[in-house]
């Protein structure tokens, strides 16, 4: 039950990632990626540190700091700034097809690492996943903007960087919150922005925004902001790295729809091709047995470690 609330929480974060790389399309013609990301997860900081003085959640110790904060800097500086800057060139549903390679890359990360095993069934799926993906982005930039495949390129590289932030986090949200984890991470993200954003004359764009690009900013900060990055967190405590990040299958596929809907943007065959590769790769890689499917060390060595100081309690004294 745990660990399917954790994928349901992650499925509902990819959701609300689809509709955001549509909404942030809508930006990225009126501003940069760094005052976008700045405003974004300046709201989003404010909204989750609020929520988490109210509930007196546990924050990571002292040891965990430089940790959570370079973890933070990766996630809310390195991958926003290249998720923004990438949708300045492609479109919602190429951009959400690149974006759906996260398990792909998670799965060969936490096998490098050896958090979990990448079995020969993973590394078919694997191959199937991101053959779909290649065949479709390149078979399909005669009907995409030009320089598609740049956005494209620089969405696959975001994601890379999204993928070690989801292999490494996890041991540090169970030896804190995922409230406080996220919210820590978050403010020092929002930090560097803010400082690179001060060098910047990107913020005057802000003036220029009218009532729709304050709305889209609002979900942006909010619903693809606060509210997504809570549900990934909140998953990552409660299931396997793999197992949170097959959710985002559901990412192209929510991507697609909303940028049809809002942005009049096409869907082609050649990428409705590469997403059912994705879907059938990710499912090959994912529906082994239960027991293939459990995380190795560190983080397994770990429990048993904890449930062993549990059970066996102090030790016997010898008797005479």
């Amino acid at each position: 039950m745990r660990e399917r609330i954790g994928v349901i929480a992650a499925a509902s974060s990819a959701g609300l990632g689809g509709v955001t790389i549509a909404t942030t399309r809508l930006l990225v013609a009126a501003a940069d990626p760094l005052t976008i990301n700045a405003v974004r997860f300046g709201v989003a900081v404010l909204l989750l540190l609020g929520l988490a003085l109210v509930l007196r959640v546990r924050w990571p110790c002292r040891e965990d700091w430089l940790a959570v904060g370079v973890l933070g800097v990766l996630a809310y500086v390195v991958f926003s700034l290249l998720f923004v800057a990438a949708l300045q060139f492609t479109t919602s549903a190429r951009g959400g097809l690149a974006f759906s390679t996260l398990p792909l890359q998670t799965m060969i990360i936490a096998a490098l690492s050896g958090v979990e095993r990448l079995t020969l069934r993973r590394s078919l799926g694997v191959l199937i996943a991101i053959g779909g993906v290649a065949t479709a982005l390149v078979s399909g930039l005669k009907g995409a903007p030009e320089g598609a495949w740049r956005g494209d390129l620089i969405m696959v590289t975001g994601v890379l960087c999204m993928s070690v932030y989801v292999v490494s986090a996890r041991p540090f949200i169970a030896r804190s919150d995922p409230l406080s984890f996220l919210t820590m991470g978050m403010g020092i993200g929002e930090v560097v922005l803010l400082a690179f954003a001060a060098l910047s004359d990107g913020p005057s764009a802000l003036l220029a925004f009218g009532p729709a690009q304050w709305l889209a900013m609002g979900f942006v900060a909010i619903g693809g902001g606060a509210v997504m990055f809570f549900l990934w967190i909140f998953a990552l405590g409660r299931t396997t790295p793999t197992q949170a990040a097959v959710s985002v299958t559901v990412n192209p596929v929510v991507a697609a729809i909303a940028g049809a809907l809002m942005l009049g943007e096409p869907i082609g065959p050649s990428l409705l091709a590469g997403l059912v590769c994705v879907i059938a790769g990710v499912w090959i890689a994912t529906t082994e047995g239960r027991g293939r499917n459990r995380p190795t060390a560190p983080l397994e060595l770990a429990r048993k470690t904890q449930l062993a100081r549990k059970t066996q309690g102090s030790p016997r004294r010898p008797r005479d």
